[in-house]
């Protein structure tokens, strides 16, 4: 059964699996269910790593967490930290960016080039032997140094944490340049998997050398990472939104960002070592409740992230964001890449993030 247009719920359904499966399907997904549950039982024990505490402070100068700011390329941006930790580290940095750090303090200095327009998190954590601070992340928007020419990208997103998507409106590939005889990577249809309405992240526009306008949007496929173009008109109305989901997977933390502020914490339970949540950038692509099997609590979200190892779950292997029936493992490394949190917790996340919301892992 399709979905109406714009109707982002499917009951009974998780990443790939519909009423509609296949027995072979079913019969994996039951015994999938079911090793999930073994897993998270024998981690509660010695097999789970538990989560850090986070018990240090952050102290001035150190700008408040969700600071958001806006640097035109070719200009300098420069902050200090400090913390009651004896070592401050940055999770990855974009390219150029300097970090020099002495005991209990930082100075981050970075001149963007234009070909960094766009917007980067830079996330920061401080630790004094097993003892963290919340890590602490900043939103970066990179501005052109001026106009685009003619034929040239120019980006969708702003300032202030400000992103764009959009519903597939017309089962459409996806190509590796602006132009219809570019090398197709995907096909993108209006629905998902799940039957839900297909949604893709914005990043870029360009009208080509034809007068064409395409737009380059993040893909739901591996390699992770992957972007492509298709044409304006086979999406729906750009829509704007200012969230933004970071997951910290080594102090096992989702904090939710909102024009500059953060706005939402939890702890979180992330995949195991050899079935790992990726890092990286990707998006909020649907929301799904009514679930038969409690193990993924009242509702999830699906992302557009994939899962490298566990490819050949029914649906592809994507990476949610949903609760736990066992609330008593986390946090920790619990799942087969799946980011899980309280119900509680992902309840009144449901109340704060939107349909598109840009998530970055790290």
């Amino acid at each position: 059964m399709k979905l109406r247009r714009g109707d982002h719920e499917s009951p009974r359904r998780f990443f790939g699996q519909t009423e509609k499966v296949s027995r072979h399907a079913k019969r994996a997904l039951g015994a999938l269910a079911v090793f999930t549950a073994f897993v998270a039982v024998v981690g509660a024990g010695a097999g789970t790593t538990r989560g850090p505490q986070l018990s240090l402070h952050w102290q001035a100068p150190t700008p408040r967490d969700g600071t958001a700011y806006a640097v035109k390329a070719g200009d300098e941006l420069a902050f200090e930290l400090a913390s009651s930790g004896s070592t401050i580290r940055s999770r990855p940095l974009p390219a150029g960016v300097s970090f020099a750090t002495t005991a209990g303090r930082a100075t981050v200095s970075w001149t963007p080039t234009s070909k960094q327009v766009g917007e980067h998190v830079l996330t920061f954590v401080a630790q004094s032997g097993r003892s963290y601070t919340p890590p602490r992340s900043f939103s970066v928007y990179v501005l052109p140094e001026g106009p685009a020419a003619p034929h040239e990208s120019f980006p969708l997103g702003g300032v202030n944490g400000m992103s764009r998507w959009a519903e597939v409106y017309l089962n459409v590939s996806a190509r590796a340049r602006p132009s219809a005889r570019a090398k197709p990577i995907v096909r993108l249809r209006q629905y998902t998997p799940e039957g839900t309405a297909n949604l893709v992240q914005t990043l870029n526009g360009q009208i080509n050398a034809n007068g064409e306008y395409w737009v380059r949007v993040r893909l739901p496929v591996l390699p992770n990472g992957t972007t492509g173009w298709v044409p304006r008109a086979s999406l729906g109305p750009y829509n704007e939104i200012y969230t933004h989901l970071v997951i910290d997977r080594k102090l096992f933390t989702a904090t939710l960002y909102k024009r500059g502020k953060a706005v939402f914490r939890t702890r979180v339970g992330v995949g195991k070592p050899y079935w790992p949540t990726p890092a990286g950038e990707f998006f909020v692509r649907e929301r799904i409740t009514g679930f038969s099997d409690l193990i993924y609590g009242p509702l999830a979200f699906g992302t557009n992230a994939r899962s490298a190892v566990l490819t050949d779950w029914p649906g592809g292997g994507f990476i949610g964001i949903h609760g736990t029936n066992q609330p008593e493992i986390l946090p920790g490394r619990v799942s087969h890449g799946c980011v899980r949190m309280p119900n509680s917790a992902v309840l009144r996340l449901s109340r704060l993030m939107s349909l598109g919301t840009p998530v970055t892992i790290i």
